[in-house]
């Protein structure tokens, strides 16, 4: 059985009958009392984020997960219908697994991420990074930029993000989709 002292940063565990990523962790030795860490932990069912203190030495139940590339195909209702790339096999997956659903675009890659032993859907991740084109924005004003002022777009997609006064309609932008805000203008 592993202990706290392999926890490191992406690893699988099961806590409270959930199965959460560690996002941060953080050894702490008081002068006074035992040792213990600190955890930020992120659920992979439901996206809830949890900051328990366990003691150090704790014991920790690791889960293996597969991380599986798929592409997006079509929303069919509520659900959104994906193919693996290998074996062409087509697999209907809930909104409530999809992070993001209003990013998704035709032909996108995707990673699927599954848990092992049973071949649970845990959840879906876009990349990093998605570049699309804004399709409708209000032109800006020319001499309002003295400040880091911020206007709404509709991308491509239908989601609406956060822009720069200078963003057109028609530019294409590069979107972090972990917090769903603009990077920068895209060639």
């Amino acid at each position: 059985m592993a202990t706290t002292a392999d926890l490191k940063n992406g690893l699988c565990i099961n806590y409270n009958n959930d199965i959460y990523t560690v996002v941060s962790f953080q050894h702490v030795k008081p002068g006074k009392g035992p040792a213990f860490v600190r955890t930020r932990l992120k659920s992979l069912t439901n996206g809830r984020i949890l900051e328990p203190t366990l003691t150090a030495g704790h014991e920790i139940d690791i889960t293996k997960i597969i991380r599986r590339p798929y592409q997006y195909l079509y929303k069919e209702g509520e659900d959104f219908v994906f193919m693996q790339q290998e074996t062409f096999e087509q697999i209907t997956v809930p909104v409530e697994h999809i992070e993001n659903p209003d990013l998704y675009l035709d032909g996108q890659e995707v990673e699927i991420v599954l848990q092992e032993e049973t071949d649970q859907i845990l959840t879906v991740e876009l990349p990093a990074f998605v570049i699309m084109e804004v399709t409708y924005t209000e032109p800006g004003i020319k001499g309002d930029t003295a400040t880091n002022a911020l206007k709404p777009a509709t991308v491509e997609s239908g989601a609406e993000i956060r822009v720069p006064l200078f963003v057109n309609q028609g530019d294409k932008i590069k979107i972090d989709t972990r917090d769903r805000s603009y990077v920068e203008r895209a060639k």
